[in-house]
């Protein structure tokens, strides 16, 4: 049976966003998403439980944001809409919260518009994220979010599918420049360096999908950060039993986390701006 894409959209093309959905035991993917995904998986099978821990991981990183104090969130390379979104953990601890996901995959934004039920707090922007100005101009982030004020930007398992040729650096620089004092930015990141011969692996089979797949060493990571004071314990290894306090889950036994080996692939972190 032909698979149905929305207009625009080639299902034989693998998609990062959708395999991450696939991953995740969702259903907004198609037979190349999986195809592809199964590949990544016969290097690495712990993938689909490091995705799940990460999605566990942004409940975290929100949760630790909104004590902070923080009401505002741009959620750059959202992805396809999962459980525990931003916006359903921000609004827990502050009905008042205001949310932007930024993706631009048009499967992502059609399912993120059909999911969001209230445009005065959250919405949905088909925009690309390596074009700052662009996506600061769109007239959902310009309703919803005061750059005057503190505001947290999330890129989270973003990064690793963006090449050096598109300036990272130069385009997470350019957010943390619009950025009022007291505002976040949190980051998690493969690293390059832990398994540099199963990361590989996976770099080539993400060759045959819509984007790249670009781990990098703690010291590329650490830089995004630029001069933000980053929260203790610093750029951590997300995944794994050693992190502690704002990442770790207390209600969660260490023997449930990943083996060391594949915890330390996982980066996080998050600054502020002083």
């Amino acid at each position: 049976m032909t698979e149905q894409a929305p207009q625009g959209v080639d299902p034989h093309i693998p998609n990062a966003a959708r395999m991450y959905d696939f991953f995740l035991g969702g259903k907004d993917n198609f037979k190349a998403d999986r195809d592809l995904a199964e590949l990544v998986l016969s290097v690495m099978p712990e993938i689909r439980e490091g995705t799940k821990q990460n999605r566990a991981l942004i409940g975290r990183v929100v949760q630790y944001l909104c004590e902070q104090g923080i009401t505002q969130f741009l959620d750059l390379g959202s992805g396809l809409p999962a459980q525990e979104n931003v916006h359903e953990v921000a609004n827990r601890f502050n009905p008042d919260a205001r949310v932007v996901y930024v993706d631009n995959d048009p499967v992502v934004a059609a399912h993120g518009r059909a999911l969001l039920a209230d445009p005065s707090r959250v919405a949905m922007v088909e925009a690309d994220v390596r074009r700052p100005a662009e996506v600061l101009a769109q007239p959902e982030v310009k309703a919803l979010l005061d750059f005057d004020q503190p505001v947290a930007v999330l890129m989270m398992f973003l990064l690793h599918l963006v090449p050096d040729e598109d300036d990272p650096q130069g385009f997470v620089a350019a957010y943390r420049d619009v950025l009022a004092p007291g505002s976040y930015l949190a980051v998690t990141h493969v690293a390059g360096d832990a398994a540099p011969a199963v990361t590989q692996r996976i770099s080539e089979f993400y060759r045959q999908a819509n984007t790249p797949f670009c781990p990098r060493s703690y010291e590329e990571v650490a830089s995004f950060f630029g001069d933000f004071e980053l929260i203790p314990p610093g750029l951590a290894t997300g995944l794994g039993p050693e992190v502690v306090w704002p990442f770790a889950d207390p209600d969660v036994e260490a023997t449930m986390f990943l083996d060391e080996d594949f915890a330390r692939l996982g980066l996080a972190g998050i600054g502020r701006k002083p």
